[in-house]
């Protein structure tokens, strides 16, 4: 009997567990964006307390300034709280941006990414869905903030259009520090080292802008990085808009320094993600 030689069957590559965005498609991205956008609002929903400082931060800042510095700020609490309100948004923003270096950081520290290593989907969908996740948040944070303020005197001379105007305005700005809050959550080594860091980032931005005082009370040295700090620009262009003042160029300039700290830290953030996963 003749027998039949069989060649071997040629190896197969293994398969890519994460491959290339490009390799996947845009409807496949899209798909994988969803799913772990709703899988980030479920384990906010399995873990509400993750919502408190969305809900309870804003309530106690203006309780804080308002009633505590507001008379020594201001004539009067109210004129203190037209002044400083607009501002908070700003800073409300920037607290939650940095808030998701933290949990990226702890993603990786757990076990999470390794996790999302194994499945073929796009890597960036796994950055793209904590940021929508966290802005989500902070339209939470802003009816909080807004909602009480409200309830407390603020008027909204602006208009509810301008309003809307302030509250997207500082969305775009607080998405380009998600990008700086991811920057970190991936360099850093725990996530103690990413909220010291945020704090260190944090506090000169707030503080040292006209979100809680004139600049023109300030030292000279100060007021020279006052004016350049893009959390200025941006507690200004919220004042006017919802006050109704003139804008000026406040809002280009959010922008301005929404799109080049995007530009910069974006790609980095990126970059960092493909080497770490």
């Amino acid at each position: 009997m003749s027998t039949a030689t069989l060649s071997p069957a040629p190896a197969s590559a293994p398969a890519r567990a994460s491959g290339d965005d490009t390799r996947i498609g845009l409807r496949a991205n899209l798909r994988h964006l969803g799913a772990l956008t709703r899988r980030n609002l479920m384990r906010i929903k399995a873990d509400p307390e993750s919502m408190l400082d969305a809900l309870l931060v804003p309530v106690i800042m203006i309780l804080l300034f308002v009633y505590v510095f507001g008379g020594a700020m201001a004539t009067n609490q109210h004129e203190y709280m037209q002044y400083m309100v607009p501002g908070l948004l700003g800073t409300t923003g920037l607290n939650l941006a940095m808030a998701l270096g933290t949990g990226l950081n702890t993603d990786f520290q757990t076990g999470v990414m390794d996790r999302f290593r194994t499945l073929p989907i796009g890597r960036s969908a796994v950055l793209l869905s904590k940021m929508i996740a966290e802005t989500l948040r902070a339209l939470v944070a802003f009816a909080v903030l807004i909602g009480f303020a409200l309830l407390l005197g603020l008027e909204v001379k602006g208009g509810p259009l301008n309003l809307l105007a302030a509250v997207g305005l500082s969305l775009v700005f607080g998405a380009s520090l998600m990008w700086v809050s991811m920057l970190l959550g991936m360099a850093l080594r725990s996530a103690q080292a990413v909220q010291g860091m945020a704090m260190i980032v944090m506090m000169p931005l707030q503080f040292g802008s006209s979100i809680f005082a004139n600049p023109s009370t300030m030292p000279g040295w100060l007021q020279a990085f006052t004016k350049h700090n893009p959390l200025s620009a941006l507690a200004d262009a919220c004042r006017a808009l919802i006050n109704g003042g003139p804008v000026g160029n406040s809002v280009v300039t959010v922008l301005i320094w929404s799109a080049a700290i995007t530009v910069v830290t974006a790609p980095l953030a990126v970059a960092r993600f493909r080497k770490r996963t």
